[in-house]
């Protein structure tokens, strides 16, 4: 199949099996639960899980041997969005097209079923880890995998860049603090998604070097993209409200360097990116394709 057949055969196999963590929910807490899946099930990319699975299979495993993960991964990546629309934070009402989650749920409810969504991600991870607790390999391999998506969510990942997102809101950042803000808020899950997928299909050193800085300019890249649509989206195509960031004063790329100078630094991460994985041939052919259909992608 070629790359983009095969996106859509990462992508099935998350939907299929959405609600895999949400079987957990107990009866009596199942208000919780509908919650959690109504944001999982509006729709989204499944970018990061589609790279969980596709770096299994570069590193030589299967797809299906980084399920687990990739649903965790997509888990936390919905948790973020779910807690980002909150009034506390930036107050949307409008996410993959569907009212958000605490405008059909409540407040209360929304936070909550952002909680549990991060934490049935930590627990599907840790419990799929355990059942391979006598196959020594495959059990190191699974808890690197689980350390690499943990910490890439967390306060010197995702919530970092968060924090620092949210307390510059009307100020002008430098470029080094925009840098950091991007890297950690939106770079570190794309990078801890294809480490974790390349752990778990039995990495070399090299492998994992070269698909780290590969996924480091991916990540920047994706969010500089973000940054374009977010002044030059269509709203309907990307399912949120657009010019949020200009409302909320945020520090942008457009903002800092303007929006000519953001889509040539948009393109250069883009060629680097590609010239990393050259080497590898059809290996690689999977994620050549993805960035060139990240960089016309219209949401």
């Amino acid at each position: 199949m070629n790359s983009a057949e095969k996106f859509k055969y990462y992508k099935q196999i998350i939907e299929d099996n959405l609600d895999f963590g949400t079987k957990l929910v107990h009866d009596q807490s199942k208000n919780v639960g509908e919650a959690m899946l109504y944001s999982l099930s509006a729709g989204g990319k499944r970018l990061r899980p589609a790279l969980v699975m596709s770096a299994c299979e570069f590193a030589g495993g299967k797809a299906e041997d980084a399920l687990v993960h990739a649903l965790a991964i997509e888990y936390i990546h919905t948790y973020s969005l779910l807690h980002d629309d909150l009034p506390a934070i930036d107050n949307d009402d409008l996410r993959r097209g569907r009212p958000t989650n605490h405008k059909v749920f409540g407040e209360a409810m929304a936070i909550l079923a952002g909680d549990a969504l991060l934490n049935t991600a930590m627990d599907i991870m840790l419990s799929d880890t355990v059942k391979n607790i006598d196959c020594q390999d495959l059990f190191k391999r699974k808890v690197l995998a689980t350390r690499e998506i943990s910490r890439a969510a967390g306060v010197n990942g995702m919530i970092g860049g968060q924090v620092a997102d949210v307390e510059n809101e009307g100020k002008k950042a430098s470029k080094e603090l925009l840098q950091y803000i991007h890297e950690n808020k939106t770079g570190a899950m794309i990078v801890g998604a294809v480490r974790a997928g390349a752990f778990i299909g039995g990495t070399t050193e090299e492998e994992l070097e070269d698909l780290t800085r590969f996924a480091s300019y991916l990540g920047l890249a994706f969010q500089i993209r973000d940054d374009i649509l977010d002044i030059e989206g269509d709203a309907a195509k990307l399912g949120k409200n657009i010019g949020r960031d200009i409302e909320l004063e945020k520090s942008t790329y457009p903002v800092i360097y303007g929006m000519e100078e953001s889509k040539r630094k948009f393109n250069e991460l883009n060629d680097a990116a590609i010239n990393i994985l050259e080497k590898y041939g059809e290996r690689a052919t999977f994620f050549i394709d993805l960035i060139k259909m990240m960089s016309i992608r219209e949401k």
